[in-house]
């Protein structure tokens, strides 16, 4: 009896260490186990098993803030002398400059529209639940099958996320596939308004909106995809299929105006229409001449979010969002102007506080910093992201730290973060043509 009772209390300390063991490494089993395998995990040990999420990007620290005090948007000059200028594969360190501000140029906006019914749902679309971190692949397939294109949002992914871990399908790869894998025809504007919504699914367009989505405190802000297929002004909703959400009957998911335009104005008001080629004059009817010129699109965007910036001086996305037209509107024209303002205006979204997934979607203020010779920001902003969970999965953040390490004098440093970002994306051009660039120049010195 006594050699059981010693037994038996062995087996007890025994257990109770290997549970406590189990607990104190819960995180490391669940932060190793495949994305699949997490995605079937209970929420309860997820939450568990999570280390506290980080509150907020980095901020710049004093010295290192846009010494700008007012951001300007400079005006766009007259249509016959705007810049043609095409991206540069790497951005250039340029020392900063004030703006000059030059006469208004008033861009034709679209003309008013005739008022279109009061309640529309479009029919016809079937949801379908995404796969782990698929909902661009899966409502993109979801719009294509309405147009009678049977790609599966596996067919999508294979193209525009052909690794299965990768964190960002941004709407521009999601509409190149639209236009170079099927007979539809895709574009994708910023700085869009519910009426153009309204407008587009009243002519019988599904339109696919990123927004950003906060399911949960633990699982923390992220960037979500949704097919917008009607409207009721009468009860102010959208209605829309959600991948992630449901439900699954069908029904659609019903958000008021009011929450649409708070979420969607997160991800610079992004739309993605997708068309027939014959359409086209619809379309471009209800979008007006932003369908064709971009800068005047992102002029427009910045406008808008300048608006909102003066509304709600606190509000981070406000200020990202003109820093984001902003950078692209100076890659578009050459003008450094732009690119001084941006930082400015990033400078202020990073103070005001940005979800530390911010930068898994949208990658201007690498840009910007870059253009202003702030490598060191944009190497702080991108180890932030790769430490965070998932992040390392992001392929621009590579991108973009290889730009700032060169700008250090760190080829091989560079060379190794270019090479990460093609283990993720091979088809990402710029990363290919930044790794021949420093060859050639290694090259050409010896």
């Amino acid at each position: 009896m006594r050699y059981f009772r010693r037994y038996a209390l062995l087996l007890l300390a025994l257990g109770v260490l290997g549970g406590l063991a189990l607990w104190q490494t819960l995180p490391w089993w669940v932060n190793m186990a495949p994305a699949p395998v997490q995605q079937r995990l209970p929420h309860q040990v997820l939450a568990l098993a999570s280390t506290p999420l980080p509150t907020a990007l980095p901020a710049p620290t004093q010295d290192r803030l846009a010494a700008t005090a007012v951001i300007i948007i400079p005006t766009l000059p007259p249509p016959a002398a705007t810049a043609t200028s095409q991206p540069t594969t790497q951005p250039t360190n340029q020392p900063s400059r004030q703006p000059t501000i030059q006469p208004t140029r008033q861009p034709t906006r679209p003309p008013t529209a005739t008022p279109g019914p009061t309640a529309v749902r479009l029919t016809g679309l079937q949801i379908t639940p995404q796969k782990f971190n698929n909902c661009g692949p899966t409502n993109l397939s979801i719009v294509l099958n309405y147009y009678g294109v049977p790609d599966d949002q596996f067919a999508v992914a294979a193209v525009a996320r052909p690794t299965y871990e990768d964190r960002n399908v941004s709407p521009e790869e999601l509409a190149d596939y639209v236009n170079n894998q099927t007979p539809l025809r895709a574009v994708v504007l910023r700085g869009g308004r519910l009426e153009t919504l309204t407008q587009l699914l009243a002519a019988g367009f599904p339109v696919i909106v990123e927004k950003g989505l906060l399911p949960s405190e633990w699982e923390g802000w992220m960037g979500h995809y949704l097919t917008v297929i009607g409207y009721d002004e009468a009860a102010q909703e959208f209605i829309s299929l959600d991948t992630f959400l449901g439900p699954w009957d069908g029904s659609g998911r019903t958000d008021s105006f009011e929450t649409m335009a708070e979420y969607w104005a997160q991800f610079n008001h992004v739309y993605l229409v997708v068309y027939p080629a014959e359409r086209e004059t619809a379309v471009a009817a209800i979008i007006g001449d932003t369908l064709t010129d971009p800068v005047l699109m992102w002029q427009r965007a910045a406008e808008q979010a300048q608006q909102e910036t003066g509304r709600a001086p606190e509000n981070g996305f406000a200020w990202f969002n003109l820093g984001s037209s902003l950078t692209r509107l100076g890659k578009l024209t050459g003008e450094q102007a732009y690119f001084v303002n941006a930082a400015a205006a990033f400078d202020r979204a990073l103070t005001a506080g940005l979800p530390w997934r911010m930068l898994w979607y949208q990658f201007e203020p690498y840009e910007a910093y870059l253009r202003n010779g702030r490598a060191d920001d944009v190497l702080t902003l991108t180890t932030a992201t790769l430490q965070s969970t998932g992040g390392q999965f992001v392929e621009e953040t590579h991108l973009y730290r290889g730009y700032a390490l060169l700008a250090q004098g760190d080829e091989s440093g560079a060379k190794a973060a270019w090479l990460q970002a093609l283990a993720i994306n091979p088809d990402l051009a710029e990363a290919s043509q930044a790794l021949a660039a420093l060859h050639a120049s290694g090259d050409a010195s010896r």
